[in-house]
């Protein structure tokens, strides 16, 4: 059984933020990427974590009731969250760069970032798309632009992550579960409680990488994540 895969971004992107990554696995096996509520073609609408949770399961429902998940700094507590909620119908779970218990301290530049861009009259899309080109292929930040930079989302999803316990919501979930983090990565404080919250939890850390692994090396993080389908549906293969 080839498991089809379904993408789960950042803070203020979109799914169009996969495309160097779709690209990779769309050849192998089914993959999709979601638009989190106040993200890409659901701007505007509150960001709850019921809400991005509900948009996961609606993506693995259309990808036939099963999947692996990966997520990529939100979109990884959004995955550990859908893949709590899910079960067994999360086949898998990859956890990039979101592997920092939220604390007030964390979410500091967040506040400023937020409190700065607002300011601007475009509300900081155009400073932060020209940031996303100077530190990511052009192949890349094109797609982020166009899909989108939702600043204004950040105080919604502040609230959300500051009332949700990852360390329990991967306690919750039984299956196979892989946290990939960039060895410069300042997001993997705590990766190592992240690591023995479940027993089904194995740590990745790519030397040289950093935050935006999978969008600065498309190539490199999608070979990681057909390496780990690949074992998943091995796992789900009958015995012979």
């Amino acid at each position: 059984m080839t498991l089809p895969v379904v993408l789960v971004h950042g803070i203020r992107l979109s799914g169009r933020c996969w495309a160097g990554v779709i690209d990779e696995i769309a050849a192998e096996r089914p993959v999709t990427a979601v638009d989190l509520p106040g993200h890409g073609l659901r701007r505007g609408e509150p960001f709850t974590m019921t809400a991005a949770v509900d948009a996961v399961r609606a993506a693995v429902e259309r990808s036939g009731g099963r999947a692996v998940l990966v997520g990529h700094s939100l979109g990884g507590y959004v995955a550990i969250a859908a893949a709590a909620e899910l079960g067994e119908r999360a086949a898998g779970l990859v956890v990039a760069g979101s592997t920092c218990v939220p604390r007030k301290a964390t979410m500091v530049p967040f506040r400023l970032a937020h409190r700065f861009l607002s300011a601007l009259p475009d509300g900081g899309e155009r400073i932060s798309g020209r940031i996303f080109e100077a530190v990511l292929p052009a192949r890349i930040a094109a797609p982020i632009a166009e899909g989108g930079i939702a600043t204004e989302v950040i105080p919604d999803v502040l609230r959300a992550i500051g009332h949700f316990d990852p360390l329990a919501g991967l306690g919750r979930y039984r299956g196979p579960v892989w946290l990939v983090n960039g060895s410069r990565d300042h997001f993997r404080a705590h990766e190592q409680q992240f690591a023995a919250a479940t027993p089904g939890a194995r740590l990745l850390v790519v030397p040289r990488a950093g935050h935006y692994l999978p969008l600065a090396e498309p190539q490199r993080f999608a070979r990681l994540v057909r390496d780990i389908a690949d074992s998943c549906d091995t796992r789900l293969a009958p015995a012979q």
